[in-house]
């Protein structure tokens, strides 16, 4: 098959290394809003060049979208005119009612969308659901998750975010409806900033705790934050009646203990999401290879999507107000 990529930059240079390293792909064919960036990227690993984006999906089996955020909406909507099954990095738009629109806009036309949450793909999470589900722990109570990466990003980027919530406690929230197999309640959430001041500048916060209520009453903490020197720390720990559970707990685990002849973690630690997650990464296209094949379904939909944003949003807004949000005030529901 010939895989589209719509966005030449970081993230999507490495998505087009994995993908042509994939057995079911024959070619990357490659666009960007800047065509100099794609034609150079094309012609340094073989791959093959589309001016635009219109030539680009008349040209593949299937399309991956690494563009900015604010583009991924349009392309997402070209790419189900077009009748193209596409994969689309978070999020797959910028704000709630696009969102909305684009559930509609997938469900009528009936194209396969898988959004890039590329934990469900890592292993630890997986296993982490698979003994949730078989009643391994007994009944959940608590859940602890957290994403500190290890260094903030560039100034720019903070005001095009969406915010600490929106842009990275998203993926913790993704994965604990994974997991867990429960939507959330209710949410009641804070932020702070004592780093940079272009956070505050740009309305951003650099930490940001929540605490979640599930729908059959389990607890789950979340944090985040733009500051972790020690490495990108990315961890869930599920705790039940029966036993407790952790994903992230290896030797590159970014924290240190002071307990005395303790010498765990090892090291070497992580710096960044892409270490973190580069098996998920791979897992989760050659996922979307099956799906372009019309060999599985999406593991991840746009409704999925929704779910998480909605989470998000509620986040926000309970950080903003300064109290408890319940789900039921926020809209989308589908």
């Amino acid at each position: 098959m010939r895989i589209g990529l719509a966005g030449a930059g970081r993230i999507g240079a490495f998505h087009a290394s994995t993908l042509a390293g994939l057995e079911d792909v024959d070619q990357v064919v490659v666009a960007d809003a800047f065509p100099t960036v794609a034609s150079a990227l094309a012609e340094q690993n073989g791959y093959e060049f589309a001016v635009e984006l219109d030539d680009l999906l008349s040209r593949v089996d299937g399309l991956v979208i690494t563009s900015p955020t604010s583009t991924h909406a349009a392309t997402l909507r070209a790419a189900v005119a077009a009748k193209v099954p596409t994969f689309c990095e978070k999020p797959v738009a910028a704000t709630l009612d696009e969102t909305l629109d684009l559930v509609d806009l997938v469900d009528e036309a009936e194209v396969p969308v898988h959004v890039g949450f590329q934990r469900r793909f890592d292993a630890g999470y997986r296993r982490a659901r698979e003994a949730v589900m078989n009643g391994e722990l007994g009944f959940i109570h608590t859940v602890r998750a957290n994403t500190h990466d290890q260094s903030p990003p560039p100034a720019a980027y903070i005001p095009t975010s969406g915010g600490l919530f929106r842009d990275c406690s998203i993926h913790d929230i993704d994965v604990l409806r994974f997991v867990t197999g429960r939507e959330v309640a209710t949410v009641y959430a804070v932020g702070a900033n004592k780093g940079a001041e272009f956070f505050t500048q740009g309305g951003d916060i650099d930490t940001g705790a929540a605490v979640l209520t599930l729908d059959d009453d389990t607890l789950v903490t979340l944090s985040a934050t733009r500051y972790n020197g020690g490495g990108h720390d990315v961890r869930m720990e599920v705790m039940g009646s029966e036993g407790t559970i952790g994903v992230g707990y290896d030797d590159s685990l970014a924290v240190r203990s002071v307990e005395d002849g303790v010498d765990y973690p090892r090291g070497p630690q992580k710096w960044s999401f892409m270490e973190r997650f580069l098996p998920a990464y791979r897992s989760e296209l050659a996922a979307f290879c099956e799906v372009v094949g019309g060999r599985a379904d999406s593991p991840c939909t746009v409704r999925d999507a929704l779910q998480a944003f909605r989470v998000a949003e509620a986040c926000e807004l309970s950080r903003a107000s300064g109290r408890p949000v319940a789900m039921n005030e926020i809209g989308g529901v589908r």
